[in-house]
């Protein structure tokens, strides 16, 4: 009994699960059935429908050979070293080894004694000019220059800004055998950017180092302390002999020279400066032309900087801010008996608080204005006057400056 009771519950069950089963694909079933089995009754089974095949797994850290294999290209190279060489394999060839011989003068034993410095430079015509930094042939009296298939050449001073320390060099040969490099926008430059640099460290010709742009806009004392805010920072290794050699985008393209590290040692430290591309293509067509570069001169020989702005502490007498009516620190003289004292009135000097509606901040936003124009450009300074709160605008036309050469 107990076994036929649990007989039929079983059969319950399983019709149960069968109708369940094929009510929602009776229409299929059905039609199924009519050509394979018309006159079937009774319960019936229904054959599991047929799984599609997985698709492969998919594996991100896959490293068959097969899949190694697939990164390179044809040259066996993977995309980051495709960059690589191609940027070599375009420009080692418009980077020259720069050195120099000269003799300096021991000042207290009236001694002279010859001196020898390297640097690197870049090709940028075929009529032969290299660009390089002045402090690489500053005060040589002769200056030599190795090419990519080891000729050497005694070249020629053409023209040199040492405030920027920018230089031009030329030497005589086939235009064929010159392969100049093209420049790059540097205003379009990012933090992270990839760069290259190529020069000649501790003599090594043509050396290749990469690295990425840490930083813009640094400032760099340069000579005379002048500084420049454009300065590029890079993480590239550049020691001593990389100064004045290209630093080049992905593209292979002129973005900067490297001139300087940051470092106690004297060799890199992950800290490089190189002077912008743009700044090179300001100042390298004049020192084409006129061998020298002809500065913008406003007349403001110095200023002090306030919360407020520039308050201007010495005017070039004659200059073209004194001739448009600008105005420096009065010197007022009291008589006391027979003597007479002197002293400084600053507070009629003129506090300059911008340049052709551009607010300056610092002397250096103010002299990076004056450097971007021309002689003859005239530029509207406002200035706050004494106790009056309405600013004053002032035109000044500038001039050429009178210490244009290095």
């Amino acid at each position: 009994m107990k076994y036929a009771i649990g007989c039929f519950f079983s059969a319950v069950i399983g019709g149960l699960v069968v109708s369940a089963l094929d009510a929602p694909s009776a229409g299929l079933i059905a039609s199924s059935e009519a050509q394979v089995q018309p006159n079937l009754t009774g319960p019936r089974i229904i054959p599991p429908t047929p799984l599609k095949p997985a698709p492969p797994e998919v594996n991100a850290n896959k490293t068959t050979p097969e899949h190694i294999t697939e990164l390179f290209n044809q040259r066996g190279l993977s995309p980051e070293e495709e960059i690589n060489v191609s940027v070599y394999e375009k420009l080692n060839k418009s980077v020259v080894h720069i050195t120099t011989k000269g003799t300096k003068s021991d000042g207290f034993f009236m001694l002279e004694y010859d001196t020898e410095g390297a640097g690197s430079g870049a090709i940028i015509d075929k009529a032969g000019h290299i660009l390089t930094n002045y402090h690489v042939i500053e005060d040589a009296q002769q200056v030599n220059v190795t090419l990519f298939n080891g000729k050497s050449y005694q070249a020629t001073f053409v023209g040199a800004d040492a405030i920027n320390d920018i230089a031009v060099i030329k030497i005589d040969e086939a235009p064929e055998v010159l392969f100049p490099v093209s420049m790059a926008d540097s205003s379009k430059l990012k933090v992270g950017q990839r760069v290259f640099a190529i020069g000649n460290p501790f003599g090594l010709e043509r050396t290749m180092t990469c690295g990425i742009i840490s930083s813009l806009n640094r400032s760099l004392k340069l000579r005379g302390n002048r500084t420049i805010k454009s300065i590029i920072q890079i993480d590239a290794a550049v020691n001593p002999g990389n100064s004045g050699g290209p630093l080049l985008n992905s593209h292979g393209q002129l973005i900067g020279i490297n001139t300087a590290i940051a470092s106690n040692t004297g060799q890199s430290s992950g800290v490089g400066f190189a002077i912008p591309s743009n700044l090179v293509a300001r100042v390298v067509p004049q020192l084409l032309t006129h061998g020298h570069m002809i500065h913008p001169e406003i007349g403001i020989q110095r200023v002090y900087e306030t919360e407020q702005g520039l308050l201007i502490a010495k005017l070039t007498p004659g200059g073209p801010a004194e001739k448009a009516g600008l105005r420096g620190p009065k010197i007022v003289r009291q008589r006391r008996g027979l003597i007479v004292i002197e002293r400084v009135d600053r507070g009629a000097a003129d506090l300059i608080v911008a340049v052709d509606q551009k607010q300056i901040k610092s002397a250096a936003d103010f002299l990076d204005y004056i450097e971007s124009k021309k002689p003859g450009d005239t530029v509207v300074v406002t200035v706050l006057r004494g106790k009056e709160q309405t600013p004053t605008k002032v035109s000044v036309t500038l001039t050429a400056s009178q210490s244009n050469r290095p």
